[in-house]
């Protein structure tokens, strides 16, 4: 039981944490939006780096490794470390910009008005919506997989359906209720002081799990040794990953770029200045975070370990560290990367319907800053609500529905980056594009439900041995770049007001 006090305590440290935030509050709608972009660059590193480094990374990873090998490293963790960091320069610095010169607080608001449409608002939410809420799910499910792998016999009498481990709808029950909390009264600094802490966290923790695990298989050269005997394949270069698939997994980071929460983080930022240190050292955290998982993950299929993907992690420490003070501090750290993407998840879906939906439709004026930050509040609470249901139907793998959901974000990426360098890109060709983003999705996503009968399995869908997101990809840019091309240009007030001769007055 010393495991489960350890993290019942954890929970209740960061819940006091993301309550203090909410002395600072300043009691308006910017503050709760965007924290009053007071966000300096040690806390906008922790928190954007929190903010992505989800189950998805740890559980998943783990879980892909152990199936798949090594060459999970490369496809995400390498792409990722330089790609993310691309991204907040090229596009991150310059949102904030025109974000803080505009008040924008949301994509939709930036890319209606940038796009001049209306339309292009009215499609855009449900589909950023859509696709945040399986990246929820990873959350979610992750936690759940952990905990009960981790707490298999703890409690055999009270749950005897899953062989004494806590189940995962009450882990996830317990997530979203200490998340919605923080974030219900702290709205984004909230969430961003909870980042940092739970970032510090679970990358401490993340590096003791690593030797405890590591110290307990013999050595990494030992468990490496044996891995590398009972199942070679998984350490061959690629592991079992094709030359096509591994390059074309390139496309899967830029979906930071789309992020409607990275967005929003990047918005709290107090200066470009700011991003220098997001930038340079992101990659470095990366590392820090993907090589321990992935060679835990290589490590159990070499030592025999017998688990669902999803839950290798948590039985690779239950088993393997015999301390249970340790024990407790590492699922700890877990949980803090699992819940460092939710809040800021949560958040955002809130202030999307608030700005994009109600005060949008209904004026801006329509509501004071109270009644604002209740409707956020209110929407926050559905959406956690909804999400919560729909986790008590999992998948079975964390990693194949985080691909799903990435590949639709990267796939939206040419309109980001077309919208702030490219002046001829046209209404028209943005609505194409995303409607042409969104079938293709579709189709290339059904086809892998039939293919497989139902969602996840041991292989991923290839189209001509390439991930489908290269597809997505070059549908959604050969649409942008034609349609725009045949149609006509924006207004010359749009040009002023978005590009570089417009933006020399832009805050530094």
């Amino acid at each position: 039981m010393i495991p489960i006090y350890i993290i019942c305590g954890y929970l209740l440290l960061l819940l006091g944490l993301g309550l203090a935030s909410n002395h600072f509050f300043r009691g308006t709608a910017k503050d709760y939006f965007v924290a009053s972009h007071s966000i300096g660059p040690f806390m906008l590193l922790m928190s954007i780096f929190g903010t992505t480094m989800t189950a998805f990374a740890l559980v998943g990873s783990t879980g892909k490794a152990y199936t798949t090998g090594i060459g999970v490293y490369g496809l995400m963790a390498s792409w990722s470390g330089l790609i993310h960091s691309a991204c907040f320069f090229l596009i991150g610095i310059k949102l904030w910009a025109i974000g803080k010169r505009y008040g924008y607080v949301t994509q939709v608001q930036f890319f209606r008005e940038r796009f001049e449409s209306e339309m292009l608002g009215r499609i855009l939410f449900p589909v950023l919506v859509l696709l945040v809420i399986p990246y929820l799910l990873i959350g979610i499910i992750g936690a759940g997989s952990v905990m009960r792998g981790l707490t298999v016999g703890t409690f055999a009498e009270a749950f005897p359906a899953t062989n004494g481990a806590i189940p995962p709808w009450l882990t996830g029950a317990v997530i979203c209720a200490v998340v919605l909390t923080y974030v219900f009264w702290g709205g984004v600094r909230g969430a961003v002081w909870a980042n940092t802490f739970q970032t510090l966290v679970f990358m401490g923790t993340g590096i003791v799990a690593f030797w405890m695990i590591a110290k307990a298989l013999g050595g990494p050269a030992a468990a490496s040794q044996k891995a590398l005997e009972v199942a070679p394949e998984l350490l061959a270069r690629e592991g079992k990953i094709g030359h096509l698939q591994f390059l074309t997994y390139c496309f899967v980071p830029l979906s930071v770029g789309m992020f409607p929460h990275l967005f929003q983080h990047w918005l709290t930022a107090k200066s470009a200045k700011s991003f220098r240190l997001t930038c340079v050292a992101h990659p470095i955290c990366i590392m820090i975070v993907w090589i321990p998982c992935i060679l835990i993950g290589i490590w159990a299929a070499g030592n025999g370990i017998k688990a669902p993907p999803n839950a290798v992690l948590g039985r690779m420490v239950s088993e393997l560290v015999h301390n249970p003070y340790l024990t407790g501090l590492l699922i700890a750290g877990v949980l803090a990367a699992i819940m460092s993407s939710l809040d800021s998840q949560f958040m955002c879906l809130g202030t999307m319907f608030t700005r994009d939906v109600v005060q949008h439709h209904f004026g801006e004026n329509r509501f004071n800053d109270q009644q604002t930050i209740w409707l956020a509040r209110g929407f926050i609470v559905f959406i956690v609500a909804v999400t919560y249901v729909l986790s008590l139907f999992p998948p079975p793998h964390v990693f194949d529905l985080g691909v799903w959901c990435f590949s639709g974000f990267a796939s939206l990426f040419p309109l980001a980056f077309a919208a702030v360098y490219w002046r001829r890109v046209t209404k028209a060709g943005a609505i194409s594009s995303l409607l042409v983003t969104v079938v293709v999705w579709v189709v290339l996503f059904t086809r892998d439900m039939a293919a497989k009968g139902k969602f996840g399995g041991e292989d991923e869908l290839l189209v001509f041995g390439m991930m489908p997101v290269a597809i997505i990809f070059g549908a959604s840019v050969l649409t942008l770049v034609v349609v725009s091309l045949l149609t006509q240009p924006p207004s010359k007030a749009t040009i002023n007001k978005f590009f570089p001769e417009a933006l020399k007055g832009l805050p530094s």
